[in-house]
């Protein structure tokens, strides 16, 4: 499976050169997908520079490249510090994420992360993950699965849209992605159709895969991981995931909450590399429209006063 058919990663190149510090360092591509960061990062890597890359989605290992540098490891990011330990890899010089779901997922009728085609519902990135969409929405009850749509869809109705799903499975269970869209077919503002199916699935998927959690899990532990200097650059779909990396990256913690010691002097672990995100050019959506909600957040570990 190449590239082209898998992913378009996006922002590829100030990705790459912001991420890269030292070209005989040691770097984690923590989504590796379809392999487009990863092999860019290679190419930037000195004979003697390493990268890890870690996936969840089977799928992904064929895209592995054959280099001697490069370690795959399957496995949710949340567990790096765990794998990089067992790989004797106590600190490194970089990490990336790349968040969100890669054309593969969206593009494969079968794995349920889209609307456009009628699939069975399942949205697990890792098809040995006990919990599919299916098994999620047919067995919460009416206040979660509103907390869920509201808090992980932004679906300012999303009681309306929860109580249509509580009444179609009432009648039978909602299994396939068809089905959803017919369940809230009556709430959706015909209008807004798309975004607001959108929305839906989405909130659903991030549910299934608990991505937030593990984006905080992968946040909490790469102070522990960075050498001071090293590099975070994370890629973003949406404004949950960017408020988030946004105040990590201010603060240390997911408040935004910024610590002051005695004298009144922020004590903050990290330093902006750059003062806002960087966004993709008219040139880069064009050739690629997924790519015009990425935002590209990067931080150095500076440590703190207490370091």
């Amino acid at each position: 499976m190449t590239e082209q058919t898998y992913h378009i990663p996006a922002l590829l190149r100030p990705t790459v050169e912001t991420l890269i510090t030292d070209r005989s360092g040691i770097y984690v591509d923590v989504t590796m997908g379809g392999g487009g960061h990863t092999r860019a990062i290679l190419d930037s890597l000195s004979a003697q520079g390493r990268l890890f890359g870690f996936d969840r989605d089977p799928d992904a290992i064929q895209n592995i490249p054959q280099d001697p540098r490069f370690t795959f490891v399957h496995s949710d990011f949340r567990f790096i510090r765990n794998f990089l330990r067992y790989h004797g890899i106590e600190k490194v010089d970089g990490i990336l994420a790349d968040l969100g779901v890669s054309f593969h997922h969206f593009d494969d009728a079968g794995r349920g992360f889209s609307f456009r085609s009628d699939s069975p519902l399942d949205m697990r990135m890792n098809r040995n993950a006990s919990t599919t969409a299916a098994d999620l929405i047919n067995n919460v009850d009416e206040a979660t699965l509103t907390n869920i749509l509201r808090n992980y869809g932004d679906l300012k109705n999303a009681s309306r849209f929860a109580k249509a799903i509580i009444e179609a499975r009432s009648k039978q269970p909602i299994t396939t992605t068809t089905q959803l869209c017919q369940a809230v077919s009556r709430v959706i503002n015909p209008r807004q159709e798309k975004k607001e199916l959108a929305q839906v699935f989405q909130a659903l998927r991030i549910e299934v895969n608990d991505e937030l959690g593990s984006l905080r899990q992968l946040l909490t532990s790469a102070p522990q991981i960075l050498r001071k200097g090293g590099r975070l650059a994370i890629l973003t779909y949406h404004s949950l995931e960017d408020r988030i990396v946004k105040n990590f990256f201010k603060s240390g913690n997911f408040d935004g909450i910024i610590e002051k010691d005695f004298f009144g002097k922020p004590n903050t672990p990290w330093k902006l590399v750059g003062k806002n995100p960087i966004l993709p050019s008219e040139e880069e959506i064009l050739a690629n429209p997924r790519a015009r909600s990425a935002k590209l957040r990067v931080a150095e570990f500076v440590g703190t006063q207490e370091d």
